[in-house]
């Protein structure tokens, strides 16, 4: 009797055995699930990263067809300093050099006029004029002074100096493409551009088109770095009044900062070799939020962000009671 309740003791022991091992898989896969998804849960919810399209006419060259005269004029300004050199060019160089052409015209066709052959057969034999020696020197020097005023201004302004926590992009120059790091985020891309199909596909123009965009927050000052990895390069971007060279060697630095979120054209601007007319640069300047998106996107991380997450675990941790602390509450 004792052996038989021994051997049956031992069958459910067994059988208990066999439901634990045959329940333990699928308990390790419901538990792996589990885990599994509030992490695809939060890659869900977090948002994605959208280019934005580009405007026609904004930040691109303008063609004679769609716009006579602002093709044969300098590109809308989207900079502060743009926007400044637009108005000393239209409203202070353009008038004076304008009146400065009429009067030498005018005096040409006077002086044909007047002082012709047939008019004076007798050459006059005057040497020189005080007043009007005096009047030539003095009033050129005061066009001068007039236009050196803003012109100082503006090179002052083209050289001020980044803040320390203005953000880092540095712009490399390569035969024939143009690679972007940004320091400050761990990210970098490389820019080519798009061939005509790929272009026309993307609504954008062909040669001004590329797979990958630098992409900067707007209204927030840009540490712009330029440096090349063989040979003399240029970084320019006509619609943001932007152009530093970028040389082997030389790291070019100079202060950015974009008004308005939008896409902008330029191309490299120095003779580089065989394929130079092949480099085109897009600038997409989108609002601080998109850009933290855009960053997290290409795998790197906002400056601080580390910092606060581990402050905010060391937060959590203080404020959480321990084990002994727990087992002393009463129930």
């Amino acid at each position: 009797m004792v052996q038989a309740f021994a051997r049956m003791k031992f069958g459910i022991v067994a059988l208990m055995a066999a439901v634990f091992a045959l329940a333990a898989p699928q308990m390790a896969i419901a538990q792996d699930a589990a885990d599994v998804a509030p992490v695809e849960e939060a890659a869900d919810a977090a948002p994605t990263y959208q280019s934005l399209e580009p405007v026609e006419d904004k930040g691109m060259p303008t063609s004679f067809e769609s716009n006579p005269w602002k093709s044969m004029t300098f590109q809308d300004q989207y900079t502060a300093d743009g926007e400044y050199a637009l108005w000393m060019h239209d409203w202070i160089l353009m008038p004076v050099i304008t009146l400065i052409s009429l009067f030498v015209l005018g005096l040409l066709l006077y002086v044909v006029v007047r002082f012709n052959r047939k008019a004076n057969p007798v050459a006059s034999k005057t040497t020189h004029n005080t007043a009007i020696e005096v009047i030539w020197t003095v009033i050129p020097a005061l066009i001068l002074v007039v236009i050196a005023v803003p012109s100082i201004t503006l090179l002052a302004r083209q050289y001020e100096t980044p803040p320390a926590d203005a953000i880092t992009v540095k712009a490399v120059g390569y035969q024939w493409y143009w690679g972007y790091e940004y320091p400050d985020h761990d990210v970098e891309v490389i820019s080519n551009m798009l061939d005509a199909n790929e272009a026309l596909n993307s609504g954008e123009t062909h040669q001004l088109a590329v797979d990958n965009r630098m992409v900067v927050p707007v209204g927030v000052p840009i540490r712009m770095q330029t440096t090349a990895a063989d040979v003399i390069h240029a970084f320019a971007v006509p619609s943001l009044w932007f152009k530093q060279d970028a040389v082997p060697g030389r790291l070019n630095e100079r202060m950015l900062v974009i008004d308005e979120p939008g896409v902008y054209y330029g191309q490299c601007s120095e003779l580089c070799g065989s394929l130079h007319g092949y480099m085109p640069i897009a600038v997409e300047a989108v609002p601080m939020e998109q850009f933290e998106i855009w960053v997290a996107s290409q795998g790197g991380t906002m400056p601080g962000a580390e910092e606060l997450a581990d402050t905010a675990v060391e937060e959590g941790a203080e404020e959480a009671p321990s084990d002994e602390e727990a087992a002393q509450e009463p129930a």
